[in-house]
C-alpha cells in the first residue's frame, strides 16, 4: 500500500490549510485513516481519525479546528485544518489501516510538512 500526501506548505497564524492522501496498491479494503503529526523533539500525535463507517476522533488540540473526510471509493482523505497557530508546526504523517487476505496493516506516508509562521 502507497500513501501519496499532498497539501502542505507554510500559512500565516489565523489562516487554513487542506491535506489530501490518497492510498493505492493491493488490499481488500481499508479500516481507519487519519492524520498524526510530528513536531520536532516531540512524539507522534493524533490530529484526526475517521473510520470506514464515518465516525470521527480528534486530538485534544484540534476539536472545533479541523475536520475530516474520506471518499471510500476512491480511497482518498482530506483534511481541513482551520485557526492555524505557530504550535501547529510540524510533519503531518497520513495513516491507514488497511486489509489484505483478512489481515490488518498499518501503513503510514511520507508526511508533509506544514509551517505555521508570520
Amino acid at each position: 500500500v502507497q500513501l501519496q500526501a499532498s497539501g502542505g506548505g507554510l500559512v500565516q497564524p489565523g489562516e487554513s490549510l487542506r491535506l489530501s492522501c490518497a492510498a493505492s496498491g493491493s488490499f481488500s479494503s481499508i479500516d481507519d485513516m487519519g492524520w498524526y503529526r510530528q513536531a520536532p523533539g516531540n512524539q507522534r500525535e493524533l490530529v484526526a481519525i475517521v473510520t470506514s463507517g464515518g465516525s470521527t476522533n480528534f486530538g485534544d488540540s484540534w476539536k472545533g479546528r479541523v475536520t475530516i473526510s474520506r471518499d471510500n471509493a476512491k480511497n482518498t482523505l482530506d483534511l481541513q485544518m482551520n485557526s492555524l497557530k505557530p504550535e501547529d508546526t510540524a510533519v503531518y504523517y497520513c495513516n491507514v489501516v488497511a486489509r489484505r487476505a483478512g489481515r490488518r496493516y498499518n501503513y503510514w506516508g511520507q508526511g508533509t510538512l506544514v509551517t505555521v509562521s508570520s
